[in-house]
């Protein structure tokens, strides 16, 4: 039987950022299984944005796995003015997140894949700062959860 080439086309319809990629093992009876983990952050350049967290046997199957999970987790945060609608800190475990809304031409100040998130999320002028753990996959969480959890407008 003859082998087949695997060939991974990137969508164009959605631009990926690799957060964190990270060897991973398990201990079973005969030793140690070596595995990948992937988080991606995902957007479509229209607002949107996803995050996945996926394993696999080799990288590009984890970074596969993890945009399929991060397409079906897509939300659109609220942008007023190219920044947030106002104050809001979140938490997811021990990581939380404060993100303020900053005026035009300030810019992003944000340390670590909060920054990747916000950038992702077409956010232009913002200021974050990480309160909690340094865990790169809870901070995307929290940013996530942050930016789904604004007030809605009231008309």
């Amino acid at each position: 039987m003859p082998k087949r080439k695997i060939q991974f086309e990137k969508d164009p319809e959605f631009e990926q950022h690799l957060v964190d990629l990270a060897r991973v093992t398990r201990v079973v009876k005969g030793g140690k299984r070596l595995s990948f983990r992937a988080c991606i952050v995902i957007n479509n350049k229209q607002g949107e944005i996803g995050t996945g967290i996926a394993k696999g046997a080799d990288v590009s199957i984890a970074i596969e796995k993890a945009v399929k999970k991060a397409k079906k987790n897509l939300i659109k945060p609220p942008i007023v003015n190219e920044t947030i609608p106002h104050w809001i800190r979140a938490k997811y475990g021990a990581a939380e997140v404060l993100l303020r809304p900053a005026p035009k031409g300030h810019g992003i100040v944000a340390g670590g894949v909060v920054r990747t998130v916000l950038s992702a999320a077409g956010i232009k002028n913002v200021t974050a700062k990480i309160l909690g753990s340094n865990n790169k996959m809870n901070n995307v969480q929290a940013t996530i959860k942050a930016l789904q959890s604004f007030k809605k407008e009231q008309v």
